[in-house]
């Protein structure tokens, strides 16, 4: 993949502090990357849809980083309407959560998830996680041109 186009990303995350370190840890990649935050799976479907005023001029995300366990609607709630949206369902989506769950590892990738990362409660493991995530998805990775 070239590293000229601007890549886009939107983190789902309820934790503030989990966006900054996955945010903190892309941009060690070096690549030319933007990034938007939804705080829950309904504020992130609206993002996508360009609903309502706030949300006109969202870009569409090369890739969507994405929390299970959140307020509102949570991961899998978001996953499954974002697969069933033939608008949105080429955006692959990595789950990134505490949670060790044999199923909801299962569910995820019945959802239709593109990964599934486990965070690592030593910040110095999470971050390299999601440096070398960010490098396999814009360094070696083919994604789909954005169509809008």
């Amino acid at each position: 993949m070239s590293k000229q186009r601007k890549l886009n990303i939107l983190i789902v995350e309820d934790e503030p502090g989990d966006a900054r370190l996955m945010q903190l840890a892309l941009r060690k990649g070096g690549f030319a990357i933007e990034m938007q935050v939804a705080g829950d799976g309904l504020e992130a479907l609206r993002m996508l849809r360009r609903e309502g005023e706030r949300f006109r001029a969202a870009p569409r995300p090369d890739l969507i980083l994405l929390d299970l366990k959140m307020p509102g609607k949570g991961g899998l709630g978001f996953l499954e309407e974002l697969k069933q949206d033939e608008r949105l369902r080429a955006i692959p989506a990595v789950i990134v959560t505490t949670s060790m769950l044999d199923a909801d590892v299962l569910a995820s990738y019945r959802f239709g998830a593109a990964g599934y990362l486990v965070k690592s409660a030593d910040l110095g493991e999470f971050m390299a996680a999601i440096e070398i995530l960010g490098k396999y998805w814009f360094g070696l990775v083919r994604l789909p041109l954005n169509s809008d």
